[in-house]
């Protein structure tokens, strides 16, 4: 392997722990997403009279978040708060529901349930309720992420519209490509999800808000349960069991049969849903469940939720370059 191509593989390794370890994934998720925005608006992978001028497609990636920001922030004052609160009621209603478990169930059934479940429980409702203790300090943490993604909505959108200097420098060409690559890799892992959450979404909504109002069943926090659907479907594997999890227990607190049946539609929906993992995300990424697994529990052990979430995608990026290297 040449020496440029060796140097560029550590300068991207580098980066990549470098995002983990200084807090920057949210920027490096708003650079990519920025450039494929961009590129999508200035239809540079295709051809036809719809294509706008790359410098346009910038302006527009950058200048449209600020104008959403504005419009939201005219006429939903409050609403973000109000958002926060809502997960903060839910987590602490999900708590306690995870505490009384046992005097919901019918007496039949609680005979059943070991005692050395109550120390679980007791866990996992401390745990519920240490992340709604967090959600109070959000406010700060959530702004400063989300300037790290328009900063980087902005980086990437500039560097769409910027067509790079003429250039036979080695390390340069060797850069480039391992950015190309790292920016293929997210669009197909973004893509596999998007799918995958919207799938999941639409069928909790379809649950929560059709099939159990059928049986005069009002299930407590739906439009939260919806939106949390969504958004840990982003999350491969690990965000769908988090939101199951959270779902199942919300129509336990209702009653047992409610809870029981939200975990037989999860089941029947996770059925269906690795259809579509292995038609998607398995097609898209080249990636097995358990692998994604695997990388995803050692990338949150040593980095937490941001090794989470980027575990896919730097997976996705080395399998990817492997392969075009002929090692896989």
């Amino acid at each position: 392997m040449p020496l440029t191509q060796s140097v560029s593989y550590l300068l991207a390794a580098l980066l990549c722990l470098g995002v983990l370890v200084y807090g920057l994934l949210p920027g490096l998720l708003g650079v990519c997403l920025g450039y494929l925005f961009a590129r999508a608006l200035a239809g540079q992978e295709r051809q036809g009279r719809l294509r706008m001028p790359p410098t346009w497609a910038a302006a527009l990636v950058i200048v449209l978040p600020l104008l959403t920001l504005g419009i939201v922030l005219a006429n939903a004052r409050g609403m973000a708060f109000g958002a926060v609160g809502q997960y903060q009621a839910l987590l602490h209603h999900l708590a306690t529901t995870l505490i009384e478990i046992r005097k919901k169930l019918p007496p039949d059934w609680a005979g059943y349930v070991p005692e050395e479940l109550l120390s679980v429980q007791e866990l996992l409702a401390d745990y519920l309720k240490s992340q709604a203790r967090a959600l109070a300090g959000f406010g700060t943490k959530g702004l400063h992420g989300l300037l790290l993604v328009y900063v980087g909505l902005a980086v990437g959108a500039l560097l769409a519209a910027s067509p790079g200097a003429p250039t036979s420098a080695g390390l340069r060409l060797a850069l480039r490509a391992r950015g190309r690559t790292f920016i293929a890799a997210f669009g197909q892992v973004m893509l596999a999800q998007l799918w995958i959450a919207a799938f999941n979404a639409l069928a909790t909504a379809a649950l929560l808000l059709l099939v159990l109002p059928l049986f005069g069943v009002a299930m407590p926090y739906v439009g939260s349960l919806v939106v949390l659907t969504f958004f840990c479907g982003l999350v491969p594997i690990v965000g769908n069991l988090v939101c199951n999890t959270m779902l199942t227990l919300a129509g336990l607190s209702v009653s047992p049969a409610v809870g029981l049946w939200c975990l037989v539609f999860l089941v029947v929906i996770h059925k269906a849903e690795y259809a579509i993992n292995a038609r998607i995300l398995g097609r898209q990424t080249n990636t097995a469940a358990w692998e994604l697994l695997v990388v995803m529990f050692v990338g949150e052990a040593v980095f937490g939720l941001p090794g989470l979430v980027a575990a896919p995608l730097y997976y996705a990026f080395a399998k990817r370059e492997l392969q075009v290297a002929g090692w896989v």
